[in-house]
């Protein structure tokens, strides 16, 4: 229920908002913890079964001692065998005593032994879950010791034996040799701090001022620059996030930690961030901490400062703990984004982000990285009526003739284009123009070498799905329930053909097509994957809108505006109102005048009246005239 105060401020959050989504990449760009380029071509060629790339990757790191780095390609690596072993076994099976490759087994060995265990509380999880985790563990010790051995000055193995330690309940005499061991070959490794961070927090051998202790020293003794100096941050995520408030209130002395403290690590975590350029994946999992204590503390200006920062590397981290992270970033973004606009006096301007500089390769090509493009199961000026006040919507008809193809149309100009406005924007939109209708409206995603579609139907969303050569082939189960959600949209009897095309993460936009050919839909133009805008060329492609959305178009170099809507209305339509039209006007007059008729009746015929001659006037306005280009609403 809203309260008078949210009244107040809803002229504000109407009038800021779209303001404030500069700076905010769309969300069909937003990946969690998106892989880098290197990593990302090692785990598409995983994928398709090679271990090529890995081992290329892994070995480069190692002889460059990049351990930082070489610690997180190990763990992704080490996911995504997860549910793709068979590269994997194949790379130890042609060399079994590589260190790399059994570096990455033994980070497998505990992923496996978690993924059994789940990471639920202590007291949800089963016995048999708990056997079957620390069976795993056990013979994960001598992989873990293997690799070791096989590579002694590499601080990873020592991070996944840390790791080890915290599964397996070990004493603090074992977790201090292990720490030890670690630091000995990287004093500064932020990973090692982190699962040292785990081992010593309240909910697992440790307590919330231990916790903070080892941190803010580890901060004290860091480098400039180094991650480390955000492991505060990591301990407030970890008490004021995970930690819940019936386990501070079992022991008070324990659970409270001052509110200095926190803010301390705040400030800590902002100069960190500070040194970083905008968008850098290397101070991501930071960013993304630093982002949810702002807006936890209601400081929205600073967390939209950093959700800015963070682009389109959102990490798993803290989200998870919230739901699926990738929904949560994005309502999280959404919300702080809402709060900055409602505390926005409405004349003055919201904060905006200090203007990037030009790098190589920006521009229209980086742009174009990402694009959506809706194809709608009802001819033009179906949709075209059914389109409500928003952003300038360009339509044209698909090469069937039944079909229409609608896309955000951007701004001429660059530094007055809503980044939110051509990717997230046309979901919403969908979502509107098909409210109360029969006709679906399947919404093609491009982001990279990724592809992906929503499918809307009476404004729900219906079904979601994504093609990413360097994510794990999706399950059985999954693909399943999405094939029948969209074959029953679709009227289709077999969803064997619709579970083979989304069962599977090689080519997607090669799986794009085949689903559009499934559901007997026309292919999108060619322009689609090579610029944002793919409908600008297409004969008869008219742009839809608001006449204030328009102003500015030409001056900027954009289309010509023509007045005139164009639409096509059937003559039964015309009939029926002509027809209807004196009959009310009749009775709304006979009402007014008459004294035996109530109040009602002729209020009702009046305004009846005024609705059906205003349609006429509009459609009338709106005839077929020939215009070609730029169409408006009034």
């Amino acid at each position: 229920m809203f309260s008078p105060r949210s009244l107040l401020n809803l002229p504000r959050t109407l009038r800021h908002a779209s303001a404030l989504s500069v700076g905010l990449p769309p969300a069909e760009a937003v990946v969690v913890d998106a892989p880098d380029a290197p990593l990302r071509a090692a785990l598409t060629a995983a994928a398709s079964g090679g271990y090529g790339p890995a081992r290329e990757l892994l070995a480069a790191t190692r002889r460059d001692m990049q351990w930082e780095r070489r610690s997180g390609y190990v763990a992704a690596l080490a996911e995504f065998a997860l549910h793709n072993p068979g590269w994997l076994d194949a790379w130890l099976t042609d060399e079994p005593e590589n260190p790399d490759a059994v570096l990455v087994k033994a980070d497998l060995c505990i992923d496996q032994a978690w993924e059994v265990r789940s990471a639920a509380r202590a007291n949800a999880v089963s016995r048999d879950q708990f056997q079957g985790f620390f069976a795993l563990l056990q013979d994960a010790a001598p992989v873990i010791g293997a690799a070791i051995e096989l590579n002694p000055a590499d601080p990873v193995p020592w991070r996944i034996a840390l790791t080890h330690a915290l599964g397996t309940q070990a004493s603090r005499e074992v977790f201090d040799s292990y720490w030890e061991e670690a630091v000995a070959r990287a004093p500064h490794h932020f990973g090692c701090h982190s699962v040292a961070l785990q081992y010593l927090c309240e909910k697992w051998y440790g307590s919330h001022e231990e916790m903070f202790a080892f941190a803010e020293h580890a901060a004290e003794q860091a480098l400039p620059g180094s991650k480390l100096h955000a492991l505060p941050l990591k301990a407030a995520v970890e008490y004021l996030v995970v930690a819940s408030a019936k386990t501070r209130e079992k022991d008070p002395a324990d659970g409270t930690v001052p509110q200095a403290r926190i803010d301390a690590a705040i400030r800590r975590a902002q100069e960190l961030s500070a040194h970083y350029e905008a968008g850098d994946p290397e101070i991501a999992s930071v960013r993304n901490d630093l982002a949810l204590i702002l807006l936890l503390h209601e400081r929205w200006s600073e967390s939209l400062e950093q959700f800015r920062a963070i682009g389109v590397h959102a990490t798993e981290f803290p989200w998870v703990y919230f739901g699926d992270p990738r929904k949560e970033f994005l309502d999280f973004r959404t919300g702080v984004r809402i709060h900055v606009a409602r505390n926005t006096p409405f004349f003055s301007r919201p904060p905006q982000p200090e203007p990037a500089a030009p790098t190589a390769g920006a521009g229209e090509g980086t742009e174009a990285e990402h694009s959506s493009l809706a194809v709608v199961s009802a001819p033009f000026d179906t949709v075209a009526d059914a389109t409500f006040s928003g952003p300038p919507l360009r339509l044209a008809t698909s090469a069937d003739g039944w079909t229409t193809l609608v896309e955000v149309a951007l701004h001429p100009d660059p530094a007055r284009r809503g980044p939110l406005l051509a990717q997230g924007r046309l979901v919403r939109e969908a979502g509107v123009f098909t409210t109360s209708e029969w006709w679906p409206a399947l919404i093609l995603h491009r982001a990279g070498d990724r592809r992906g579609f929503t499918l809307i139907r009476r404004g729900k969303h219906v079904a979601e799905h994504h093609w990413d050569p360097a994510a794990p082939v999706p399950g059985l189960d999954e693909v399943t329930a999405t094939a029948r959600a969209v074959a029953e949209v679709y009227q289709l009897d077999d969803i064997r053909p619709l579970t083979t095309v989304l069962r599977g993460t090689d080519d997607p936009a090669g799986r794009q097509a085949a689903l559009l050919a499934a559901l007997r839909l026309p292919p999108v133009p060619e322009a689609f994957a090579t610029r944002a805008e793919a409908l600008t060329d297409l004969p008869g492609a008219r742009i839809l809108a608001r006449r204030g959305a328009l102003e500015g178009w030409e001056a900027a170099g954009g289309q010509a505006v023509n007045p005139a809507y164009t639409q096509r209305r059937p003559k039964r339509w015309w009939a029926l109102r002509l027809v209807l039209l004196p009959v009310l006007v009749s009775a709304a007059v006979y009402g007014w005048t008459s004294e035996d008729v109530l109040f009602v009746k002729p209020l009702i015929a009046t305004f009846s009246s005024a609705v059906v001659g205003g349609q006429l006037v509009t459609a009338w306005r709106r005839r077929p005239r020939g215009a070609e280009g730029t169409v408006t609403r009034a």
